[in-house]
């Protein structure tokens, strides 16, 4: 009951620096990294310089049955935000000066984990438009040997029939207690952790088996991360953002 859906990685050839589509069982998001020197106005003056990073979340009105209506709502609003927090924290903002990144994730199929999926891609497609400036010269080497800058990785999480689980689909989600979705870094510090009690409230005990199903799950969807950027990256990139 706690084995986590199949998770793949691969490229999706667009227009952006960074683009990769992530399945995850039947959840597909296209997650792609756009660059630009645009930054926000707040931002421009700013010492010491410092790039930004923010994201949009969206889904495709046919990726759910019933079909959703086009448009951003509240929901993916709060997603979109939680997404752009999740990779702010991958990167030491000032190691990147001058340069605005915007990841875009687009649900192609939904069967629950759309949000965690899309941080999981989009810290890929993000580490591959990081790759992209390095190798172009958009992004200076650092002065060191690697750039301040880490993966972050996503799972959801609940209490299921009594039953602490990982990885919730659909129909999983739909029967959740106790719902939850957790992010972390390559040091496996949480990044963010959001938790509802749906149905009922849920015990310490519960909160530390959860935390420990998904310490183990996003380890195994790391090592998939880490396998498809070794593959895609330049070996000066890859040397620089991965240290391989």
């Amino acid at each position: 009951m706690n084995e986590i859906r199949d998770v793949i990685i691969e490229n999706f050839d667009t227009g952006a620096a960074g683009s990769i589509l992530i399945s995850a069982g039947k959840t597909r998001v296209l997650c792609t990294a756009s660059l630009s020197t645009d930054l926000p106005g707040w931002l421009a003056s700013k010492e010491p310089p410092s790039g930004w990073i923010s994201s949009e979340y969206n889904m495709l009105p046919g990726s759910t049955s019933p079909r959703k209506r086009r448009g951003t709502d509240g929901r993916s609003t709060e997603i979109q935000r939680l997404i752009g927090r999740s990779l702010r924290a991958m990167v030491e903002l000032t190691s990147i000066p001058g340069l605005s990144i915007i990841c875009d994730c687009e649900v192609l199929q939904a069967d629950g984990g759309t949000r965690t999926a899309s941080i999981t891609g989009a810290s890929v497609s993000l580490m591959m438009a990081l790759g992209a400036a390095l190798d172009d010269g958009r992004l200076a080497a650092p002065p060191t040997d690697r750039l301040p800058v880490e993966l972050v990785t996503a799972i959801s999480a609940g209490v299921v029939d009594g039953q602490c689980v990982v990885d919730l689909d659909y129909e999983k989600d739909s029967r959740a207690d106790v719902d939850l979705n957790a992010v972390q870094n390559q040091k496996k510090e949480w990044i963010e952790l959001q938790g509802t009690g749906e149905r009922a409230g849920f015990t310490k005990a519960q909160l530390d088996e959860i935390l420990d199903l998904c310490d183990t799950a996003i380890a195994n969807i790391r090592n998939r991360q880490l396998e498809f950027l070794k593959g895609n990256l330049s070996p000066n990139a890859a040397s620089i953002l991965i240290g391989s």
